[in-house]
């Protein structure tokens, strides 16, 4: 049995995600709360699903010359925790125990450093776009598992942590589906 009862997680790992560990990622300060899951979109190239470029990206094999968007993010270390693709796959790149490199400069109700204390879930779709029901799905299911197993009190987006830097995962993203979905307090999600 594993930290919080769940044969599900392997140290931090969801056994029903893929897993697709990426070297960028750190520790967590010492004693903090994973209370916040933050939720992005990303597609590699931009507008093109189904590709491997995202996972290519989380885990440092992205060829910078394989299309002319890729220029303009060479040399980028970032990762996630998870990636939710069109079709629900979930994909994990980070233990959930481990700091991933999602948020960037952020703060959250008064909180810097949002990556210290935070789960990455990216959706894979462009801000502003819609989002697929199996992501709907799958990211209802993951968010439940993650509030067994860490004292979740939130969930964001990134628009929302860093607010004039980033806009996903943007209008596209349905909030008010999402709470319907979990049955959550509203006070765990953004203002609309």
């Amino acid at each position: 049995m594993t930290r919080g009862g769940s044969a599900a997680w392997d140290d931090g790992w969801w056994t029903h995600a893929r897993r697709c560990p990426s070297p960028n990622f750190g520790p967590r300060p010492e004693g903090t709360a994973i209370d916040l899951a933050l939720i992005h979109s990303i597609s590699l190239p931009p507008g093109e699903y189904g590709g491997d470029g995202i996972e290519r990206l989380f885990t440092n094999r992205l060829d910078w010359d394989a299309h002319p968007y890729y220029q303009r993010i060479r040399g980028l270390q970032v990762s996630s925790h998870f990636v939710i693709r069109r079709d629900g796959e979930l994909l994990q790149f980070v233990s959930c125990d481990q700091r991933a490199w999602h948020a960037g400069r952020s703060s959250w109700q008064g909180r810097d450093e949002c990556n210290d204390y935070s789960i990455g879930i990216e959706l894979e779709g462009l801000e502003g776009e819609t989002f697929d029901d199996a992501q709907y799905a799958t990211l209802a299911r993951l968010l439940r598992k993650l509030r067994r197993r860490y004292p979740l009190r939130a969930v964001a987006g990134h628009e929302h942590v860093a607010p004039g830097r980033k806009i996903d995962p943007g209008p596209g993203f349905d909030w008010a589906r999402l709470r319907a979905l979990l049955r959550w307090s509203a006070s765990r999600f953004p203002a609309p």
